[in-house]
């Protein structure tokens, strides 16, 4: 494992190193290669596919902008992240006020479970939305460590760099999102609150 990391970092320098001459193949691959986790966190904020779709380009568009300020030796995928993660604060400062709009009407209460004569994969449809919204309902610095620990897969060393925080408050708030989830999650599985 610890092979295939280091194998990676040299991709993504001598991706870097192309892009800085001006090889847009190379940035393609670097976007291919990153877009998806910083659409993640970026939906995690805001959960509009827009607005994730604004901040992963403007994140690259931004990289772009800076990749001569990249430190070799520094972890590339923290990098970008807390570039993706300053871009969602400043975005959602500016649009405040529309935060109302871009969460569903519905409460998580007034959701329909499955019947136990659905298929399968309608099933597995609901419950993703159950945890969906359950993971909304997270405060904001708790749904960011879970996002960045699950589907970003980050160990949270990277997801403190990230996020400016100590590695302790990040295990703290790691520890609490899942604890509320649970909480959110387990009337929907058949559980007892």
């Amino acid at each position: 494992m610890q092979r295939r990391t280091t194998e990676e970092k040299i991709d993504v320098w001598i991706l870097l190193e192309r892009i800085k001459r001006g090889d847009r193949e190379a940035f393609t691959e670097l976007v291919r290669l990153h877009q998806k986790r910083i659409f993640l966190l970026a939906f995690s904020f805001f959960h509009n596919r827009e607005d994730a779709m604004d901040i992963v380009q403007e994140t690259f568009l931004r990289f772009y902008q800076k990749i001569h300020s990249f430190q070799k030796g520094k972890n590339f995928q923290s990098w970008i992240l807390q570039i993706a993660k300053n871009l969602c604060i400043d975005h959602y400062r500016k649009n405040h006020s529309q935060r109302k709009e871009w969460r569903s009407d519905k409460n998580i209460e007034e959701m329909n479970l499955p019947s136990q004569d659905n298929h399968d994969s309608n099933r597995a449809s609901d419950l993703k939305a159950i945890f969906s919204r359950c993971l909304e309902n997270l405060a904001e610095r708790q749904r960011m460590v879970f996002v960045l620990k699950h589907y970003n897969q980050l160990k949270y060393k990277e997801i403190a760099e990230v996020l400016n925080i100590s590695q302790g408050t990040v295990k703290s708030l790691h520890f609490k999102a899942v604890r509320n989830l649970r909480d959110l999650v387990n009337p929907y599985l058949g559980g007892v609150q």
